[in-house]
């Protein structure tokens, strides 16, 4: 069956507006679609999505993570091997992580990462055939905010299909708490957030907002921030 932007696919329907894009004209297949000979075949069920230029994905609710090259992702370290950490970002397998991939890391010069910590990171490699590897530095070879976050702040999981309705710029939550409650998160499009606020209270409540978000309106979503923020006052 063909589909276009919009509707609600299964696999194996085919995404024909991309297939009638120009060959010289450069597209971005993401989660759920899959190139087959001259067509764009769908591989799983969900919403079919575009982002401009030419940005395709599937939007579907999954809790399952198959990591996607280039994505930003929340992970825990668990073993180090030679000079290779082990990291548990939520896939089939752990994702590896040089010494090297750190701004500024050198032989002499080495990240301080312990076991237990929490980075942010960058998809570096992602192949169905090769374990993932990490990077926490940009194409210019710098930090950008990633690395091992603080020592203290609290790390929970939600469903991917949250982390992508926060990070969408209609979605109000994070803008609007953050005028009134000062915050700093790490999203990863794995669906692991890292949150700390001024207190465990500020903490918790963030916490629950973000996983209250999945089944509610961007308009119930303002009222939900109203009544946080409310009664954190009341409290402090």
């Amino acid at each position: 069956m063909k589909v276009k932007v919009g509707d609600v696919v299964v696999p194996g329907d085919i995404a024909e507006e991309i297939s009638r894009v120009k060959s010289e004209t450069k597209c971005v297949l993401g989660p759920g679609l899959r190139r087959f000979s001259e067509n764009v075949i769908v591989c799983k069920s969900g919403i079919f999505r575009k982002k401009n230029p030419n940005t395709y994905w599937v939007d579907s609710h999954q809790r399952k993570y198959i990591p996607v090259r280039g994505e930003s992702v929340v992970g825990v370290v668990v073993n180090k091997s030679g000079d290779i950490f082990k990291v548990d970002i939520g896939a089939s397998e752990l994702a590896s992580l040089a010494y090297t991939s750190f701004e500024g890391a050198t032989k002499k010069n080495r990240p301080d990462v312990k076991l237990g910590d929490v980075l942010y990171a960058k998809l570096k490699i992602a192949s169905l055939d090769m374990e993932p590897e990490l990077e926490c530095v940009d194409s210019k070879g710098k930090q950008s905010g990633m690395g091992v976050v603080a020592d203290d702040g609290f790390l929970f999981t939600c469903s991917i299909n949250v982390v992508r309705k926060i990070l969408s710029p209609k979605c109000p939550l994070l803008k609007t708490l953050g005028k009134e409650i000062p915050h700093e998160i790490a999203v990863g499009m794995n669906g692991k957030v890292w949150l700390k606020a001024r207190s465990i209270k500020e903490t918790i409540a963030l916490a629950n907002a973000i996983l209250a978000t999945e089944y509610i309106t961007n308009e119930e979503t303002n009222a939900m921030c109203c009544r946080i923020i409310e009664a954190l006052q009341e409290v402090n």
